[in-house]
């Protein structure tokens, strides 16, 4: 009786998909929000780096 006790309180089996499912979720909705905050500094960023590369000089460098 304290061997079957003793396996239900250990067995973890499909415990583990669970938590790394919701680790998982957790972590996407926080890259979102982030993102979402940070929208405009990452446009503002892509843009200078899209006018630096339209806008350079047409010369080789060697």
């Amino acid at each position: 009786m304290l061997n079957k006790f003793k396996g239900l309180v250990v067995e973890e089996q499909g415990q583990g998909m669970t938590e790394y499912g919701l680790v998982l979720g957790i972590i996407a909705v926080a890259v979102v929000g982030v993102l979402a905050f940070l929208r405009e500094e990452i446009l503002e960023m892509f843009n200078g780096v899209k006018d630096a590369v339209t806008n350079r000089d047409s010369t080789p460098t060697t």
